[in-house]
């Protein structure tokens, strides 16, 4: 018999889940398929923002927009028209009952459970179609997925290392092979981020204001300290390099923020004698805050362009 089966909310860019319908099918091939839920789910920034994977007598469908993945399960023989319609419909939903502050900010897994009632009603609606009463809506998602299908993950892709699955890169049709790091988009920008980024901003100003002022120094005195202007202007590049990494996916882009972070703090320390407390103090929290909103903002998934 064709029904879903599970469904499950997660955050993209971490793969923190948010909220889940409660399983009742405890099969050794629903428990291998948890399996794969979970490795999909550290990868999802770096897939197409509609797949399917099918795994033996079942297939995982997922959607991802605006930073959430609405992933389900079900039967081989579930029609792909109901189930991308189902992950529409929560999709929808769950933007309209919460907003992308409160998802982005989330910290414990599952703290929108309350989400699952709705999962719950509408995987019992879905189960039986002959009570639907979305045939509009049904054909368009036909259409939809004839015009761009989703994209279909290989079990060959799957891996194992370790005894966890793992994604290998793959290409998307339509779009050549699927963009590293550099090339992801991020999220939105938010209020605080804006706020880091300016003040990261100012800091190198003050900075460069500084290191101008040393090099003034130095030439009209010759005892002063070389190292004093070296200090203000690694500094200076370090807060411009903050705004950079905010701005911009890279490579090993938290690890770079983290180093950036102890290079502004190495250079607050060595400056000691020539700024007070207030100041020090202000420096090196812009630059925590800034290191903070790097790292919250994350690279996301292409944002579907349907019934949205």
């Amino acid at each position: 018999m064709s029904m879903i089966l599970s469904a499950s909310v997660v955050r993209v860019r971490d793969g923190l889940p948010l909220s889940a319908s409660t399983d009742y099918e405890q099969s050794m091939g629903v428990q291998q398929c948890r399996k794969y839920f979970k490795t999909l789910s550290k990868k999802l920034a770096q897939l197409p923002d509609r797949c399917m994977l099918k795994a033996g007598q079942y297939n995982i469908n997922f959607i991802s927009s605006l930073g959430v993945s609405y992933m389900m399960l079900c039967t081989e023989n579930y029609p792909s028209v109901l189930a991308f319609c189902f992950l529409d419909e929560l999709q929808k939903e769950f933007i309209t009952t919460y907003n992308m502050m409160r998802t982005n900010t989330a910290i414990r897994p599952y703290c929108f459970i309350e989400f699952d009632n709705f999962i719950q009603r509408t995987k019992q609606r879905y189960n039986n179609p002959r009570s639907l009463s979305t045939k509009i809506n049904l054909a368009d998602m036909q259409t939809e997925i004839k015009l761009r299908p989703p994209y279909q993950i290989s079990m060959s892709e799957l891996g194992s290392t370790n005894g966890f699955a793992q994604l290998s890169a793959v290409e998307f049709k339509g779009t050549g092979k699927i963009s590293t790091a550099p090339h992801q988009r991020l999220e939105a920008i938010t209020l605080p981020g804006i706020v880091s980024f300016i003040l990261s901003l100012l800091c190198g100003a003050l900075n460069l204001i500084r290191g101008f002022h040393a090099i003034e120094s130095l030439l009209q005195n010759e005892g002063e300290d070389f190292s004093y202007v070296i200090a203000f202007f690694l500094g200076t590049a370090a807060c411009l390099y903050q705004c950079y990494l905010f701005l911009y996916c890279t490579g090993w882009r938290n690890v770079k923020s983290f180093l950036t972070f102890g290079l502004i703090c190495l250079c607050n320390m060595y400056l000691y004698e020539l700024r007070n407390l207030w100041q020090l103090f202000f420096h090196v929290t812009v630059g925590a805050f800034s290191a903070l909103q790097i790292r919250l903002r994350q690279p996301q998934g292409k944002s579907p362009d349907y019934n949205v």
